[in-house]
């Protein structure tokens, strides 16, 4: 069957419009139930600036997709906890800086706080997911889930009771490289995250991933007719078609903005190799008038010299004449 491309945003986002959906996928890769999810509306698109401080050049203005949920999950020993949770979808991995300010975003957002059972404010606790359609350079695994422990350092006992300050200040997080999804699928979460498999990527449309819908986990069937769903709208076939064009128009720019910067950079070693010739030409000019200054010397020394001996054998000749007079 054919399905929605989600790795564009435009097909992403409308995945997770659906409630069921969502919760569906969320808990999947959280390893935990979510009861209930709320989306929370976001700045779904950043245009950098100044503050961003990378030096991608004009390809760094492609946009990270970010969506906010509050979701309600189920932990292991049947409690329920109430979390944030920021999910981020990139072409790269590169725009570090942008991750974190979205992250810092959040945590410092004075609306990200729940009433605990005495009824006072807490800091909502973060999970952040990331998605990566060119993933980290040295780690081969489809998906990563970075999860805290509490360790009495003394002992290395893990501590298994959590505290909200802790809670507060830190994070787990679950890191997605789309590049590395492949069969075989190991387990019922590769399996789902097959719909982000580039490699089965149409040959005819790249806007289509074509699914084997009976190797497809069961209890997640209504991804695949969501993203079926939106094969069929043609606002997000617009979209997709939207962002290709936006992705090559970076693309040029950024190649443009490699051609001028080595012209710059060939330009800056014709003039440092013009410098350099310069300062050896100032350098001979330097030496010839030191050796001219050398020879005046030399030859006003000669003079001095010469006139002294002039001298000398005038007083002499002077002398000479006085003795021969009567």
């Amino acid at each position: 069957m054919h399905i929605a491309n989600p790795i564009y945003d435009v097909v992403f986002k409308y995945l997770l419009d659906d409630e069921k959906v969502a919760k569906a996928m969320l808990s999947a890769l959280l390893g935990k139930e979510v009861l209930e999810l709320q989306f929370r509306p976001t700045e779904l698109h950043h245009e950098p600036d100044e503050q961003d401080g990378n030096d991608r050049g004009p390809s760094a203005q492609l946009l990270v997709l970010r969506m906010d949920f509050a979701a309600t999950v189920r932990l292991e020993d049947g409690s329920h906890k109430l979390v944030l949770i920021e999910i981020q979808k990139a072409r790269n991995a590169w725009d570090v800086q942008r991750f974190r300010r979205y992250l810092g975003a959040n945590y410092s957002n004075q609306e990200n706080v729940y009433l605990d059972p005495k009824g006072k404010r807490r800091p909502l606790p973060i999970m952040t997911i990331y998605f990566l359609g060119e993933g980290l350079d040295q780690v081969d695994v489809p998906v990563l889930r970075i999860n805290r422990h509490y360790l009495d350092v003394a002992t290395g006992a893990e501590v298994r009771i959590t505290d909200p300050f802790v809670e507060a200040l830190t994070h787990d997080s679950i890191v997605v490289q789309v590049n590395r999804l492949k069969a075989p699928r190991r387990t019922e979460l590769e399996g789902l995250l097959e719909v982000f498999d580039q490699g089965q990527t149409s040959r005819l449309d790249p806007h289509v991933i074509e699914i084997m819908e009976s190797n497809f986990p069961v209890r997640y069937r209504q991804v695949l007719r969501r993203l079926t769903q939106a094969v069929a709208e043609k606002e997000v076939r617009e979209w997709m078609v939207v962002e290709d064009e936006m992705l090559a128009a970076y693309q040029d720019m950024e190649r443009e903005a490699a051609d001028l910067h080595q012209i710059l950079v060939q330009s800056r070693q014709v003039l440092a190799e013009k410098d350099r010739t310069l300062a050896e030409k100032d350098q001979a000019l330097a030496e010839k008038d030191q050796a001219l200054a050398a020879k005046d010397r030399a030859l006003a020394e000669i003079k001095q010299a010469h006139d002294e001996l002039k001298r000398l054998f005038s007083g002499r000749g002077l002398e000479a004449t006085r003795n021969r007079e009567p």
